[in-house]
């Protein structure tokens, strides 16, 4: 039985990822802040094939437990997502310096502790994976949501630096680079890239789409998810740096 370690594994992509690979066979291993929905998901999975604990990313001892109780129970890390993340947006400057932080400290920091954390389970497992969920808004830099997207072009560089560092290794490191998904995360967006696109991804979309990488032999470092964002990751490859510019000028206004 291959084994997942998840992370924001609470509620929107996260559960619904935990729910499919479950569904596929795999025991998950399942992480959040918050206990109690962590908990209910491993109930509703079985114990058979479900670990649960509260993890905060940002906190490498958390990480460290959380993954030493992982092990102990599978002895194998075929695959770590790091899913958990948070988004705060509107104008720039009335985001608050503290949720500009908090944006950096989990989406960032968070999956660099996930990464590094992991890597002697991930080494001692053959053909062991990292999928770090990524944004469409790593594709150009969004307004009204300027630090996330800024946190999410970041996310895209270590999981392109660590894919060639660690394939000697025997470890792929990918992203999932969905646009906008139907989750409590996009509650209250102030963003007009949002207002104009809306959310047309389900959580399901996303997870359908995180497994098939796994299928995948030779699966490409980055995957766009849905019609719309493979649009924008195809055009913002060929079109200069003014058009793309100029593109995601009108988008957000």
């Amino acid at each position: 039985m291959k084994c997942v370690f998840i992370t924001g594994a609470g509620a929107g992509i996260g559960q619904e990822t935990a729910r499919l690979f479950a569904k596929k066979g795999w025991f998950v291993g399942l992480y959040d802040r918050d206990e109690g929905a962590v908990k209910k998901l491993a109930d509703e999975i079985g114990s058979k094939q479900a670990i649960f604990g509260k993890l905060d990313v940002t906190d490498v001892d958390g990480w460290k437990k959380s993954l030493a109780d992982f092990f102990d129970q599978t002895s194998q890390l075929d695959l770590l997502i790091n899913n958990a993340g948070v988004l705060y947006s509107g104008a720039f400057e009335n985001i608050t310096i503290q949720q500009h932080k908090q944006i950096i400290d989990i989406n960032v920091q968070g999956v660099i502790n996930g990464c590094h954390s992991a890597f002697p389970y991930l080494q001692t497992t053959p053909h062991s994976r990292v999928i770090n969920i990524s944004s469409a808004s790593a594709i150009y830099g969004q307004p009204d949501i300027a630090t996330y997207s800024a946190s999410k072009f970041a996310i895209r560089g270590l999981t392109e630096a660590l894919d060639n560092e660690w394939k000697v290794q025997g470890i792929r490191v990918v992203d999932i680079m969905p646009l906008f998904v139907k989750t409590a995360m996009v509650t209250d967006m102030k963003a007009a890239s949002f207002r104009k696109m809306g959310a047309k991804l389900t959580p399901n979309d996303v997870a359908l789409a995180i497994y098939r990488v796994t299928k995948e032999k030779t699966p490409a470092t980055h995957t766009p998810v849905g019609l719309s964002t493979r649009l924008l990751y195809t055009v913002s490859g060929f079109a200069p740096d003014r058009l793309n510019h100029w593109l995601n000028g009108l988008l957000s206004k």
